[in-house]
């Protein structure tokens, strides 16, 4: 299979990221690590809600009372619409629409920091309240799966951001597509898992 060979809009196929082996593998593999960060998740989980609102006698933190719903939500709403805008540059990708793809996946990446802004904004407001990764069992099991999250969110983020960068001037090929791929699947993972978090932690904490 020739990686260098020049496609036009015509001849590009209609699913690039699976045409080659490589590809094939990439895809296989990539399902089989999400299954190992599946399982580490459902770990973290498991454990906060085993610690959830367990503490110090007299502990004046709660999550009927510490969380704050609308802050969440925009978060939320936020995560949601970078998902939606990596769709449209997955359909740009097979629509050998390379400039499209790049500027949703830039949307992307803007949509992604934004929600990490917030989120440090969230853990500055707990810290400031005393809620801190120290303070009690409750506060290392939230602080753990939310910023385990976080972690996940700057990762997808640098992946997204180097493979534009290492592509601007390339264009699409047999042999980057895969990557692109993977990289908003890897992304779409993400959202699903704040979902959850958004369900279990938040929402299920305040009105549960």
């Amino acid at each position: 299979m020739d990686f260098n060979k020049k496609y036009t809009p015509q001849t590009w196929p209609d699913h690039p990221e699976q045409v080659t082996l490589e590809g094939k593998n990439k895809f296989l593999g990539f399902w089989l690590f999400l299954g190992g960060e599946t399982v580490l998740f459902a770990s973290l989980f498991a454990t906060y809600l085993a610690l959830k609102n367990k503490g110090p006698s007299g502990m004046e933190f709660s999550t009927n009372t510490l969380f704050e719903l609308p802050l969440v939500f925009i978060m939320t709403m936020i995560l949601l619409t970078s998902s939606l805008t990596s769709v449209y540059a997955m359909y740009h990708m097979k629509n050998h629409n390379f400039r499209g793809m790049q500027t949703w996946l830039a949307i992307t990446v803007l949509l992604g920091l934004a929600f990490l802004g917030l989120e440090i904004y969230e853990f500055n407001h707990y810290v400031h309240l005393g809620f801190h990764y120290g303070q009690s069992a409750f506060s290392s099991a939230f602080f753990t799966l939310v910023g385990t999250h976080g972690l996940h969110v700057v990762i997808g983020l640098g992946w997204i951001i180097l493979l534009m960068l290492r592509n601007a001037k390339r264009g699409f090929s047999l042999y980057n597509a895969p990557k692109y791929y993977t990289a908003s699947l890897y992304w779409h993972f993400i959202d699903v898992v704040w979902v959850f978090i958004f369900t279990v932690v938040y929402l299920m904490g305040v009105v549960g």
